[in-house]
Formats: structure tokens, C-alpha cells, sequence
């Protein structure tokens, strides 16, 4: 049978009373282990996939943190992460037209869309009896797969960081722009400011502005991402020299720096996938009519704000998350010619998965972490194996 990773109730209470719930000790790696998986028959609208590579994802920090809610626990005791991955199809289902065998695919993470094509549940989280990715085979729904864009320009451990990334910050992007055009139109001010906090997602949302030709500026604490953007033509403001914005004070002399690189206006379109502190640093940034849009809550799900503050410089915030699959054709069309990603020096072994999570969650990572599952790869992708 293959393996898989996976993360149980019992692992996590285990890691729980070793550190006597002190969280600081909490070692992530300990609770995601290595499964013989039994894949379920191939249904007639069914694909059989074997994984190449798989990018990690904070999802699976939630996992086996439990500290929004605990979804091994919601799921039975069980469960068996990673919704972004590269596959090759082995075998396909008997109503199956769009795949064959040897194609090269991507995976995305709706669970079930609602009435209006967004996720209503998540792959691999909270859809019931859906099995990850992070092993080394998996059974999916042909609608749950997209062809791999192999002669984009990108490498394949690019291309790897891509499928859950891209749809959520193309998502951010068209909602952002479209709320912040029905408030002040392109006749009234063509070239705007936008900023990112954040990694791979806000990294990416940076270049779709940069693409359309506003000014575009990066806000994080690793070197690494803020040169590689930099390359690319994206402004960047180091996050660190402002503490992570432990202090109004910080806020403060952030927000001197973001108007000094905005003409004294501030950012139009803010994206924040981190809140907790960064949330007060973004709306304080804003400009007049400002929108503030986020599809993450990694270091805090709670947001305190003036109502009334943000009423006056009508600010909009806007919370969203997955895109629909119209929306996820759409992002991977942008794949080299506007998605360029950082990827992390290291390219981990499938045995180093933990690891790769557990370096994630901890931020001492150069770029998007990915894992590369399957020794031998399909001639198609191995000359992308940089």
C-alpha cells in the first residue's frame, strides 16, 4: 500500500503532555507521522495520481497545532493533510476525457463549492472523507485537477508552490482592485500603492499589481524574499526593524517609512495574511478609501478596530479565501510570465516532510518550502528538476 502522512487526536494530546501545554514547546514534527494508506476504488469520474512534489502548507501548521480548531478531531481522530501538489496520472476512470495516463497535473483545494463556485469546505481539512496529498499516491475527482503548465519558464519546484498559492492571491487581487475601483476610478488615480505582508500569497498578490503597473512594496523579515522581489522590480521594507510591530510605537515608525515611500499618501490596497500585530500596521498604512483584504489569520483569527476611524477614511476589509475553478484555470495561466515565486534553498526529502512543516512554522525559511515525494520523475517534468 502506499504512504501517507498523516496527523491524529492522539499524537497531538501526546505532544500536548509532553510540553504541558506549553505551545512554545510544542514540537510540530512529532505529530506527523508515516500511514500505509488503502486508496478507494477508481470511480468512473475518478483519477489515479502518482505525487512528484508537494509544497508545505500553513493549513497543515493548523493541523497539528489544533489552535483554531482541532480538525483531526472534527474529522473522526484522523486525518490525512496536503491539498497543493504536482501528480502523474497513472490510470483514469471510464468517463474520464480530459486526462490519460502520463499526463502531468495540479492539484487544487475545494472541497465542494458553494452555489457560487467558491469552497465551501477545504481538501484535506474539513471536507469529510477527503485524503491528502502529502504520500505517494492518491485517488481524486477529475474536477479536482488542472494541467500542469511544464513550459511556463518555471522550474518544477516553482511550479510546485504554486497550486494552492496562486488562486488564493489572484482571488485577493480581483477582489481587492474591483472594491477599490468602485470607490475611486482609474480617471481619478491610474497607478496605485499596494502593499504586502506576509510570504508566498502576499508575494504573489505583490506581482499581480506590479504586472498591471502600480507600485508594489514587500514587508517581511527574510532578506532572501525581499531580494528575490526586489529583482522583479517590487519595493521592499524590512520587517524586522520594526519588531513585528510589538508597539504603537512600531506601528508609527512604519507607517513614517510606507508614507515616505507613497509620497505621504499610504497603501490603497493592503494585503495581510498574517494579523495578529500586522493587522494595526496595515490599517494605520491605508490611504483614504483604503481596502484591506487577508485570507489568513497565522499568528491571530481575532481584529480589533475602530469602526468609526475606518468610517471616516472609508476603509474597506474584505476576508476571503479559495478561489473558484474558473478562478484557478485563470491564475495558472499567469504561471512564469507573472508568477515567479521564491522556493526555499532546501528542497526536502519526502522522509523530511515534518521537518519542512515544522521549519515553516517556526519562519527560518528563504522561501516557499517544498517536498519532493517520488525518486524517479517523468522525463516530461525531470528536466525542470533544477
Amino acid at each position: 500500500m502506499p504512504r501517507s502522512y498523516c496527523i491524529t487526536t492522539e499524537a497531538i494530546a501526546e505532544e500536548r503532555k509532553r510540553v504541558g501545554d506549553d505551545m512554545d514547546k510544542f514540537e510540530i514534527a512529532r505529530v506527523i507521522h508515516l500511514d500505509e494508506l488503502k486508496l478507494p476504488e477508481l470511480g468512473p469520474r475518478d483519477v489515479h495520481l502518482r505525487i512528484l512534489v508537494v509544497s508545505a502548507e500553513h493549513n497543515v501548521d493548523h493541523a497539528a497545532l489544533a489552535d483554531t480548531v482541532n480538525i483531526a478531531e472534527l474529522r473522526g481522530g484522523k486525518i490525512y493533510p496536503g491539498n497543493s501538489a504536482v501528480g502523474e496520472v497513472l490510470a483514469v476512470g471510464s468517463e474520464v476525457t480530459r486526462f490519460s495516463a502520463g499526463d502531468v497535473v495540479l492539484t487544487h483545494c475545494i472541497g465542494e463549492p458553494d452555489i457560487y463556485g467558491y469552497p465551501l469546505r477545504i481538501f484535506a481539512y474539513d471536507q469529510p472523507e477527503s485524503i491528502g496529498w502529502y504520500g505517494e499516491e492518491a485517488v481524486v475527482s477529475d474536477w479536482q485537477i488542472v494541467p500542469a503548465p511544464l513550459d511556463c519558464g518555471l522550474d518544477l519546484w516553482q511550479i510546485a508552490a504554486l497550486p494552492l498559492r496562486a488562486p488564493t492571491a489572484y482571488h485577493l487581487w480581483r477582489r481587492a482592485i474591483g472594491m477599490f475601483r468602485v470607490k475611486v476610478g482609474r480617471v481619478q488615480r491610474a497607478r496605485l500603492n499596494v502593499l504586502g505582508f506576509g510570504g508566498g500569497v502576499s508575494e504573489l498578490f505583490l506581482m499581480l499589481a506590479l504586472h498591471e503597473g502600480h507600485r508594489a512594496i514587500f514587508c517581511s523579515g527574510s532578506p532572501e524574499r525581499r531580494a528575490h522581489l526586489e529583482s522583479l522590480g517590487i519595493e521592499s521594507i524590512d520587517q524586522k526593524q520594526y519588531n513585528r510591530f510589538a508597539s504603537k510605537d512600531d506601528v508609527k515608525s512604519f507607517n513614517k517609512e510606507l508614507k515616505a515611500h507613497t509620497d505621504g499618501e499610504g497603501a490603497h490596497i493592503v494585503c495581510d495574511m498574517l494579523r495578529g500585530p500586522v493587522f494595526a500596521a496595515g490599517l494605520a498604512a491605508s490611504a483614504r478609501l483604503g481596502v484591506n483584504v487577508s485570507a489568513g489569520w497565522q499568528l491571530s483569527t481575532g481584529c480589533d478596530y475602530n469602526s468609526a476611524n475606518l468610517s471616516v477614511r472609508q476603509i474597506t476589509l474584505d476576508h476571503m479565501h479559495y478561489e473558484t475553478l474558473e478562478g484557478v484555470s485563470a491564475a495558472t495561466e499567469l504561471y512564469g510570465s507573472v508568477f515567479q515565486p521564491t522556493v526555499h534553498r532546501e528542497i526536502y526529502a519526502f522522509a523530511d516532510l515534518p521537518r519542512a512543516v515544522a521549519e515553516m512554522h517556526e519562519n527560518i525559511q528563504t522561501g516557499i518550502p517544498i517536498v519532493r515525494v517520488a525518486d524517479e520523475l517523468p522525463a516530461s517534468v525531470a528536466k525542470l528538476a533544477k
